[in-house]
């Protein structure tokens, strides 16, 4: 299968996961707000205002993941979104980050 015939796939699949965070923050204790305009998705930490950033990268069909502690590639492979360079899956990974700039355990329960 070439790039362009797994567009559409992985145009679903970002679709669909900006979504599932989204329903995620909304329904999480800690005090977040988020902004998307098209392809990123802004999350920023209300208690210290710094933010985590989700953004389509469509060139390289990745999801990348901006946050304090660096910059982070996903790659989807099924069953989801998977770090190419620690290995964690995406609700692990952002549950992390957003914990280490919260300063205290956040679970968005993806």
């Amino acid at each position: 299968m070439t790039q362009a015939d797994s567009q559409p796939a992985y145009n679903a699949a970002i679709e669909e996961t900006l979504i599932a965070v989204e329903d995620a923050l909304d329904n999480c204790d800690v005090d977040m707000d988020y902004e998307r305009s098209d392809s990123v998705l802004t999350i920023t930490l209300e208690d210290n205002g710094t933010q985590v950033i989700l953004s389509r990268q469509s060139a390289v069909q990745e999801l990348w993941v901006a946050a304090r502690s660096g910059g982070y590639h996903l790659k989807f492979e099924m069953p989801g979104w998977k770090c190419t360079t620690t290995g964690e899956d995406l609700p692990t990974l952002l549950d992390r980050v957003l914990t280490e700039q919260q300063g205290s355990a956040v679970s968005l329960g993806l």
